[in-house]
């Protein structure tokens, strides 16, 4: 997506996702290197490094975030990364993270292989005529709150509350499915990736994955008439959905349950800005309802000195 340089610091910036599965045997040693490459150029975000390869959402300046996509290149395995671009209206994350983790996107299966293993890439200008196909298995990989925000059409919802259970309804819910063609997405690929490349392990043959996912689709399909997405489409930061041209959408976030919440959910009863929304009302106990509370206020305080209180902006990441 073609916007201009942005500094975080400023009314807007620019945001990259990225991510790549390759064997990171010195992944604990990239870590500061990347901390301290990141601050030169004034970034904010999330990166996961793991001994599978490295996931990263990053807040910036354009030509700074291109910057650092140029420097990962020169690591092995890394070259050619290539980044999915959005547009914030402000620094979607408070500070800047470097994690070390077991995996880059949490399925519990560190183990597979996968760049053996991985589904077929079906490109955005081909998806429409896959998932059109009345013989494909269309099936959304992400969890229900994100598939509530934005579908595409006849998609499977797996009904999942992270990706670690997705194992769980492959095995239960598509035991008989192994012939079909089965197509499944998610917002950057990641899950995709390593969801397929399960199924295949489990003796699935005919899986493919839109490359890309759905904020690739979005990037080259946002001004077609053949665009299918429905709705917005959940990311893991301060923005909480971006719409079908990947501007910053029109939900907003609930700080008790971190669920995205529509325009009507705002006006319920049930809602309690920063305290509760409908979903999750009369959950919190009466100790943490206080802290949230007193956090809302805090929030209120700094919003009328004309400041960001430094817990009003989401830090998170693609299934971390």
């Amino acid at each position: 997506m073609n916007s201009a340089p942005r500094s975080p610091d400023g009314d807007a910036c620019d945001v990259v996702s990225f991510y790549r599965f390759v064997s990171l045997p010195a992944y604990r040693e990239l870590r500061e290197p990347l901390l301290a490459a990141g601050r030169e150029r004034n970034l904010l975000g999330t990166v996961l490094l793991a001994p599978e390869g490295i996931n990263a959402t990053l807040a910036g300046e354009r030509g700074a975030l291109a910057s650092l996509l140029d420097r990962l290149g020169g690591i092995e395995g890394l070259a050619g990364l290539e980044g999915r671009w959005s547009r914030a209206d402000g620094p979607p994350f408070r500070r800047l993270r470097v994690r070390l983790r077991k995996e880059i996107v949490s399925l519990g299966r560190p183990d597979i292989d996968i760049s053996a293993l991985t589904g077929e890439r079906v490109p955005p200008a081909e998806w429409n005529r896959l998932i059109a196909d009345p013989e494909t298995l269309v099936i959304d990989t992400r969890n229900r709150y994100e598939i509530d925000v934005g579908r595409f059409p006849g998609a499977v919802d797996p009904g999942t509350g992270s990706f670690r259970d997705f194992p769980a309804f492959v095995e239960k819910r598509l035991a008989d499915e192994r012939d079909r063609p089965i197509a499944m997405y998610c917002t950057g690929g990641i899950r995709c990736e390593k969801a397929t490349a399960m199924m295949r392990e489990m003796g699935f043959e005919r899986v493919y994955q839109l490359e890309g996912g759905i904020l690739g689709y979005l990037d080259q399909m946002a001004e077609s008439p053949d665009n299918r997405w429905e709705g917005e489409c959940f990311v893991f930061d301060s923005r909480v959905a971006v719409d079908r041209g990947l501007a910053p959408g029109h939900y907003v976030q609930c700080h008790a349950c971190r669920r995205p919440l529509s325009a009507a959910d705002v006006a319920s009863p049930l809602y309690e800005e920063g305290v509760s929304c409908p979903r999750c009302h009369g959950d919190a106990d009466p100790d943490r309802a206080e802290r949230l509370a007193e956090r809302r206020r805090q929030v209120e305080l700094a919003e009328a000195r004309g400041e960001r209180h430094i817990g009003a902006v989401y830090e998170g990441s693609e299934e971390e």
